[in-house]
Formats: structure tokens, sequence, C-alpha cells
């Protein structure tokens, strides 16, 4: 079967402009169906909340550069208390990978600072002298080849029998200890340097297989800060975020007062003894102050979709060129096919051969092009960008509340069934016809 298009839905597609702005709009004028969408969407989420994949949530789609779907879902909390708006911001966790670092990575590979295949240890010294890590590449840990551990639980160090070990961590700000963990927590300033210590000494599996790792993403805003001489947070305000209008997007927004609420995210009864709202729910990147490269980043909807949007048009965005289209196009493509490994330069990918699976094995959506790139966040964030069919797709939740034993979110595959919708959406009058 194939689908004839109206001739003025293909008029408006090809009118949309490649440096566009995100504006919104219904998805008839991108050619799908309002009622197909909404019924759709409506039904999968409110089911999705009935079993407890998450309290709340929310969705926003944009095709073409016109943001076609945005709506908000249940509550912050299973007790409907606060409802969930279209301008609440999220705990971004493991997303903060492609947003925060990958960037600012990206960026300084364009003017040549940084090569994706010279020993990372060029560039972070302190592994010159480790034989297992000497010659890893930037290209390596950034598609996950590097064969390094997936995982520190660094939050062991600073606890002794459940206690906050007193030489770590103290209950108000001081000169040596001016990084906060949480309300009346803050940590040792030195502790990074006993995390970068840490992951030097790590093991390095000599098999050079796919193995999802944070551990670099730790590393990377020093390295950005040693590199441009600025500080990481600004680096990523001036040259990306702000210019971007991305208003919100950023780390530890408690800090900041804005008006939006902020979702919170689980009950920590291991060490905060608190539910965690507006501080990073990743314990590793709290105790580096909440700024890491790992997590830490929050955000709105509407701020990642203009992130989104920029890489899906090739680095550009409202009359700004942040990348070249070669540097997305090389960051967004499948590093090692040969090795099983899905994964980009720090983006993620669709599965290998993922359009010859159902909805209950695909990841994410089996009709997702093979070009098309994003990451999910383990507090129950999801986002994506397909410029084969011009679709960005930001869904925001917090699933780990009350605690990340909930996986429903996972066990009914709700967010490739959601993103799957807007690819099976119906046109406006269309006409369907045998081959």
């Amino acid at each position: 079967m194939y689908r004839i298009v109206p001739w003025f839905f293909i008029f408006n597609m090809l009118a949309t402009s490649a440096n566009a702005q995100l504006v919104y709009d219904t998805p008839e004028s991108v050619g799908l169906s309002t009622v197909y969408i909404e019924s759709n969407v409506d039904s999968i989420m409110l089911h999705a909340i009935h079993q407890k994949a998450f309290p709340g949530a929310q969705l926003l789609v944009a095709k073409h550069g016109k943001v076609i779907f945005h709506k908000a879902y249940g509550f912050h909390t299973y007790d409907s208390i606060q409802n969930v708006t279209k301008n609440d911001i999220y705990d971004l966790a493991s997303v903060t990978k492609i947003t925060g670092p990958l960037p600012a990575l990206m960026k300084l590979y364009e003017e040549r600072k940084l090569d994706l295949d010279a020993p990372f240890s060029n560039y972070w010294p302190s592994w010159k002298n480790r034989k297992d890590k000497k010659d890893i590449t930037l290209r390596e840990l950034l598609a996950h080849q590097a064969g390094m551990e997936s995982y520190i639980v660094f939050l062991n160090e600073v606890l002794e029998k459940g206690n906050p070990k007193h030489r770590f961590i103290k209950t108000k700000s001081k000169r040596h200890y001016s990084n906060q963990v949480y309300k009346d927590i803050y940590v040792k300033n030195k502790f990074k340097k006993k995390v970068f210590r840490k992951i030097k000494r790590s093991n390095v599996s000599d098999e050079k297989t796919y193995v999802y790792s944070g551990l670099a993403s730790l590393i990377y805003p020093t390295l950005i800060e040693n590199i441009t001489g600025e500080q990481y947070e600004s680096y990523l305000n001036t040259h990306f975020f702000s210019p971007l209008g991305c208003d919100v997007l950023g780390y530890n927004p408690m800090k900041k007062g804005f008006k939006n609420k902020v979702v919170l995210t689980e009950l920590d009864s291991v060490f905060r003894k608190d539910y965690v709202k507006g501080y990073v729910h990743d314990e590793n990147a709290a105790l580096l102050g909440g700024v890491s490269g790992n997590a830490g980043l929050f955000s709105t909807a509407l701020d990642m979709a203009k992130y989104m949007q920029m890489l899906l048009q090739k680095g550009s965005y409202n009359g700004k060129q942040y990348f070249k289209s070669s540097t997305i196009e090389e960051f967004t493509r499948i590093q090692y096919p040969l090795n099983d490994n899905r994964r980009g330069l720090g983006f993620d990918k669709p599965l290998i051969g993922n359009d010859t699976l159902s909805i209950k094995k695909a990841y994410p959506a089996p009709q997702v092009s093979s070009k098309s790139f994003g990451h999910s966040g383990f507090t129950g964030t999801f986002v994506w960008a397909d410029p084969e069919h011009e679709l960005v797709f930001i869904f925001l939740s917090n699933r780990v509340y009350p605690s990340r034993t909930h996986r429903n979110i996972y066990n009914l595959n709700i967010r490739p069934k959601l993103q799957q919708v807007f690819y099976t959406s119906p046109l406006p009058g269309e006409t369907l016809t045998n081959n």
C-alpha cells in the first residue's frame, strides 16, 4: 500500500526552512491527524499512569519544524496534588550526556582541539602511565567501545555503615566544602580528584566489546575546562543554551529561582533521606556538586526540543549555525556496526535491524529511520530526532518515583509505543491504494 499525499502538504513541508525556529501548529499542518494522535497517545499515557509506570509525564513532538503535539498528563506524585504542566522542569539523567558535554566536545573536534582517534591520554595525561588506558581513543569512549567498567558507586566512598564520613561530608558550606549535594549536605571540593583517581585505576576489559559506560562522562567537564580555559557551565550557556533560547536548560535549577515547578524524583532512603527535588537524582553527579557529564542537567520539554531540532537541522537553528553538517553526520552515525554496537559518538541509535522487529522488541519504534538518534535517561526521560522524517520526540517523566524499582515504563514499552503513533498516523483525507 502507498499513500497519495495531497499537494498542499508537500508544498507546506518543502517550504519549511532548514534554519527555522520551532513554532506551534496542528498535526494537520504537516499531514497528520489530530484525532488519531490524541486518542492513541491519551490511551497509552493513561494506561501507563494506571499501571504506575510513572505518576505523570509530558510529551512534545515536532515535525517539519512545527510543534504539533505538546501535552501533560497526570501528577508529580501519586497523591494527585500537583498536576503536571507543560513548563515543568525535569531531571534529564543520562540525556545530560548528549546535551551537556557532547556539544562542547563536538565543537572542540571542529576546532581541531580534539582528535577522535588520538589517544585520550593526550588530553588526559594521568592515563598515560596506565597500560590499559593509555591507548584508548575518544571515539572508543564516546561509542562505549573502550572496555571501561559501566559504573562505579562513589557513594560508597563517603558513607560508613550508612552514615556520612565527616572528612568528606559537612552539613554547612565551608571553605573546602562548597559543592552542594543536597539541602544541608556539602561534599569536599577535592572529592572530584578521588573520583578521577578511581576511574584511572578502574578495570578495562581486554575484549573491545560494547559495554555502556558513564565513567568518561564524569571526566569530560573538567577536560572541557582544561582545553577551553572557560568554566564548563558558562561555556555551555555561552555557546549553546543561551543562543538557542533554552531559558531553563542547565544544572542545579533550585539555585536559579525559576517560577516553573520542578518535578521530584526518588525517595532517597540511603543518603539524602528525603524526596529528591531540584537536585540531581544520580548520586555520582550529586557528589560532584550536581555538575557532571553523566547526569545533572534539568530542562523543560520545549528547551530540549530546541536543542534536538538544531541537531536535526544539521547544526542550524533560527539562522545560527552551531555545527557543520559533516560534524552532525559523523557523531550520529553508527561507529562500530561490525561489533554489534549500535552507538554513535555519544548518541544512542536504533537497534541494528530495528525496522524488522515488532514493537515489543524494537528500540525505539521500529518505524524510525536508521539515521535517527537520541538518548534515554534513568529517571524516565527520552529524546529522539529523526532527520529522514524531520521528527523530534521529547518525553519527560519521573518514573523513579517513589523508587527506581518501578520499571513498567520498560515492561510496557511506553516510549516506543508513543513514538510509533506519529509514524502511523493517517493523513487527513488520504486515499490508500494497493500496489
